[in-house]
């Protein structure tokens, strides 16, 4: 009897040992697993916005210095006091951001991987567009405004189909590389115009306007009042993209806003897909074709409408 309950605790304790083994393992695999999805939520951020410049705003930046990428987490100030975004994101791209970007969105080896997924996700963005205006097989000889053009990712391709295109961009510098791209590729000004503007100063009359990846730098009454304006030049359809504001996105703000944030910030604005749609609703445009691009560092909704 002495031995069988020598061998029952043995086995208990046997047992026991087991169970606590199992559940440390369990703990940390479970501690893992959260440490991971918080660093995927964390490196997952919007990060084709410019990096730091510094300004007033409460937005949250996080720095990786281990992958070299500049993380943008944006909380929207209520304040009357912000900085013009305008202003921030023409100095910017005029500038620091140009040298950046022009690199981007080239064929350059010069750049480190978080910007040649940034690369290829927009890239994707675009390839979706040309896609969708091939699949209509009508934009030769279409009329086409292409708003924020940057180095004119979208204007040339649709240039070369034979479309008519108007390029703006608030950076001189942005456009002007544009207009030496497609001046490079046997472009004439009269198949691609590229020039200086904001936004709200583009005017006349296009059967298409574009607008990619710009909305993320303004705040969404802006930004809807921004798309407004360009579906007021639309007399056909309006190509926008955003960086889509969802509960994922709200709670990797929230895992942002638990690091301090440096001196130098920047802000990068998320937008509803609801009020991006309503502003197209109250211009007489309705959605009839989307997509959605998602790589480890870029993140875009893109919505094509029509005139009702």
């Amino acid at each position: 009897s002495s031995n069988n309950n020598t061998v029952s605790r043995c086995f208990g304790g046997s047992r026991e040992r087991s169970q606590q083994q199992q559940l440390s393992t369990t703990t940390t695999i479970m501690n893992k697993s959260f440490l991971l999805l918080l660093s995927s939520l964390v490196l997952q951020v919007t990060a084709f916005v410019p990096p730091a410049i510094t300004t007033s705003t409460s937005t949250t930046a996080i720095t990786n210095k281990n992958r070299g990428a500049f993380l943008i987490v944006a909380k929207e100030s209520n304040t009357g006091n912000s900085v013009d975004d305008k202003t921030e994101v023409r100095e910017y791209f005029n500038t620091e951001g140009f040298n950046r970007w022009n690199k981007i969105y080239s064929e350059s080896d010069d750049v480190n991987s978080v910007q040649l997924d940034i690369r290829n996700g927009h890239d994707q963005t675009i390839a979706k567009i040309l896609n969708w205006i091939e699949q209509d097989g009508d934009i030769a000889g279409k009329t086409v405004c292409d708003c924020g053009c940057g180095v004119g990712s979208l204007a040339i391709p649709l240039a070369n189909m034979g479309a008519k295109v108007s390029a703006s961009d608030i950076s001189d510098s942005m456009a002007t590389e544009a207009a030496r791209r497609a001046a490079s590729l046997g472009l004439t000004k009269e198949q691609a115009d590229f020039y200086t503007s904001d936004l709200e100063s583009v005017v006349g009359t296009y059967d298409t306007v574009t607008c990619v990846d710009v909305a993320i730098h303004y705040p969404t009454e802006k930004m809807s009042q921004m798309l407004e304006h360009l579906c007021g030049l639309a007399t056909e359809r309006v190509l926008v993209s955003f960086a889509p504001k969802t509960w994922y996105y709200s709670l990797l703000k929230k895992v942002g806003e638990l690091f301090p944030g440096p001196s130098k910030t920047t802000r990068a604005y998320l937008h509803e897909e609801e009020a991006v749609r309503a502003a197209l609703t109250r211009a007489g445009f309705r959605v009839c074709r989307e997509e959605m691009t998602g790589t480890n560092f870029y993140f875009s909704r893109l919505l094509e409408a029509k005139r009702i």
